[in-house]
């Protein structure tokens, strides 16, 4: 079918669009920002509902796949439906997004989590190299815990601080860092490379401050990384951070302290 016919379709079957503008102000980008725009703009169910309240109740809210948009779910006329809020919460627009290179429409990101949910829940741990990890709390600890993480992911640096207060309630736990640098996250493939070659957290508590570090060269390899994100991709982990537990249970997102403690139990 084609791009003219598909749109054609959508705009018959969508709801009716709808460009609605609040007086929100617009949010500047953070000095230092590594262009993850979720990093330095949030919003919560909570929000969502009061901004968007006479239209539908909003049963969930998150950063959709298309930069600079929010992907709100919503119940209206007891269909289920899917619009985007912009970060700066002034305008929804209903609709469908279409890639102009491929000319097909962008999957919603709930649609690729359901996706990613379906290629896998758990994976056998012994599967995991603990080679070119880098190693959090107790290296001779009984407890294991996996973070799947990324040098530029804002939210693993939110999670990296929580990680160091969990080894200090877990004195019996090991927590096996691996380096998973994601595609949206261009500069992190070589820092990658070079927190792994000097195998140190330092340098990755560095990224995750904005700081710089060293740029790669030939010393630092690229099998440790490529074997990575090899690894996280054939076990359907697409995001960061990415938490496996000793019973090989595949968690996806921040947690706090308090509650990876929990999930150790």
């Amino acid at each position: 079918m084609s791009f003219a016919k598909n749109l054609s379709r959508f705009f018959a079957a969508c709801f009716t669009l709808v460009i609605i503008a609040f007086a929100a102000p617009a949010f500047a980008m953070s000095e230092g920002c590594s262009g993850d725009c979720a990093s330095c703009h949030s919003i919560t169910l909570q929000e969502a509902t009061g901004l968007l309240k006479g239209i539908g109740p909003v049963t969930g809210v998150k950063p959709a796949l298309v930069r600079g948009l929010y992907e709100v779910t919503f119940e209206q006329g007891g269909k289920t439906g899917v619009a985007y809020l912009d970060y700066a919460k002034k305008y929804l627009i209903a609709g469908q997004v279409f890639d102009i290179a491929t000319r097909q429409p962008v999957a919603t990101s709930t649609q690729a989590k359901q996706e990613q949910k379906a290629a896998k829940e758990r994976l056998d741990p012994a599967t995991i190299s603990t080679d070119h990890a880098l190693v959090l709390g107790n290296p001779k600890g009984k407890k294991k815990l996996f973070v799947f993480t990324d040098p530029e992911c804002p939210f693993c640096a939110k999670a990296h601080v929580e990680l160091k207060k969990l080894v200090s309630l877990e004195p019996d736990l090991c927590i096996y860092i691996k380096l998973y640098p994601l595609k949206i996250h261009p500069r992190s493939y070589d820092k990658s490379r070079v927190i792994l070659s000097k195998g140190s957290v330092e340098l990755l508590e560095k990224s995750f401050a904005g700081q710089a570090l060293p740029a790669a060269t030939e010393k630092d390899a690229k099998k440790p990384v490529d074997d990575t994100v090899k690894f996280a991709e054939s076990n359907g982990m697409y995001s960061t951070p990415t938490l496996v537990l000793s019973d090989g249970r595949i968690l996806v997102g921040y947690r706090d302290a308090k509650a990876m403690q929990e999930l150790l139990r």
